[in-house]
């Protein structure tokens, strides 16, 4: 068969074993590293990845031909935790960051998520369109090219399926592939103050069954935490939404360890986010479970706390992890998931293997994707990022700079020299 594309004379290609199953434990240490290597494409999938040079049999008087001397390959790279779609800043919290007010009081005050809801709720389609466009394209030319995707910045119907619709026309629109989830339960909005469990009753009687009528979301997630959801109402809601027919995600364990942990373990929900604080008893129900942890050091960095989630005793119990950004207008405001990955071994000490297996195979199966990307067997959607580095080590050393050079989504070239085609 001939190819369409020829990628060849790649110092390294980091190619991720896709066993099945999202890489646990030991397994997140496994990699095939092919030196010298090409990759040929055909009608944008994967054709062939090996060693060497390409074979004559791909070669056809249409194949483009493309020189990536010494550099590096690997999948396109997953951001599969983000609040992507929201209006306004918060940049006027930041010196109250510096001052040590923590990120619980700031939401007391009316600030923080229920600061970013005033500013959603307020935003047209278009301009939450524009902007979340913009993050889209900083995140594409990171090398991304998956990115999951929540609501939560509207706690009221018409706002959060205006977000949701928002993502759903990015999907067709941008080159990036979005995964959309629905989190109406990111916060108690002020309407109903005091009266959680009466949203609840709101989310599970009124918002889940449009949000599943509309086919607006895929996955339903809630901010499990102290002076937010109780681990009974975060069950509860959760509960509801898998007897619909969504799959599950929790916040759980960020500031404060109050039962999220436990709560993914008994419904196994696909994956259970952030995880600072979780404790060893709570790393094996998760481990026992299957559930994925999605970690996200770049909040840990951006509230200046000490704490990040314990990665390698995750994956000593057999857990299987992520490393995503948190994209959001508070807690992470970033669109660079490789400063991420650079967070996870100089801060996590997770080693590059284990990084980049992170964000690309195991954040396929974190966004039930995984037959379709996050790795480069055969048949897979041809979805690349290509490093100006020798090797897998050098973009982790290298930090705090941009070192994709390369994009191509489906067997296109959507980014060039660190610029959108």
């Amino acid at each position: 068969m001939k190819a369409d594309k020829l990628l060849i004379n790649f110092s390294q290609i980091f190619c991720p074993i896709d066993k099945g199953h999202p890489l646990r434990g030991a397994e997140m240490s496994e990699a095939t590293i092919i030196e010298d290597g090409y990759i040929a494409i055909k009608d944008g999938k994967i054709l062939e990845v090996k060693a060497g040079s390409p074979r004559e049999e791909l070669m056809g008087k249409e194949t483009e031909v493309i020189d990536c001397y010494k550099k590096l390959a690997t999948p396109g790279l997953i951001d599969c935790h983000t609040h992507l779609v929201y209006g306004g800043s918060r940049e006027n919290e930041f010196s109250k960051k510096l001052n040590g007010v923590p990120y619980l009081d700031i939401l007391a005050a009316g600030g923080g998520i229920l600061s970013t809801v005033n500013s959603t709720r307020a935003a047209s389609f278009d301009e939450l369109y524009q902007k979340s466009t913009r993050l889209l394209d900083e995140m594409i030319i990171h090398g991304v090219t998956t990115v999951e995707a929540k609501s939560g910045y509207g706690l009221d119907w018409e706002t959060e399926k205006r977000q949701l619709n928002v993502v759903k026309e990015l999907e067709t629109d941008h080159d990036i592939d979005l995964v959309s989830t629905f989190m109406g339960a990111h916060a108690i909005p002020p309407e109903f103050k005091g009266q959680a469990d009466e949203f609840i009753d709101l989310l599970i009687e009124e918002m889940l069954p449009k949000v599943k009528e509309e086919s607006l979301a895929e996955f339903c997630d809630i901010f499990c935490e102290k002076n937010v959801f109780t681990a009974e109402q975060s069950y509860r809601l959760l509960s509801a939404a898998k007897k619909m027919g969504f799959k599950l995600r929790i916040h759980a364990d960020e500031i404060a360890s109050i039962g999220g942990s436990k709560v993914a373990a008994d419904l196994h929900t696909v994956s259970a986010e952030h995880l600072m604080v979780i404790t060893d008893e709570d790393i094996d129900r998760l481990s026992e479970a299957q559930v994925i942890g999605n970690l996200l050091p770049g909040t840990t960095f951006s509230l200046m706390e000490d704490t990040y989630a314990p990665a390698k005793k995750m994956i000593e119990r057999g857990m299987a992890i992520t490393l995503t950004t948190d994209s959001n207008p508070g807690s992470c405001p970033t669109a660079n998931l490789q400063f991420i990955m650079q967070l996870g071994c100089f801060q996590l000490k997770l080693t590059p293997i284990q990084v980049f297996n992170a964000v690309t195979i195991n954040a396929a199966y974190s966004v039930c994707r995984n037959e379709k990307i996050g790795s480069f067997d055969t048949g897979k959607q041809a979805d690349i990022a290509v490093f100006d580095a020798p090797n897998i080590d050098f973009p982790m050393y290298f930090f705090a700079t941009n070192l994709v050079s390369q994009v191509y989504k489906n067997g296109e070239l959507v980014v060039n020299e660190r610029q959108r085609v």
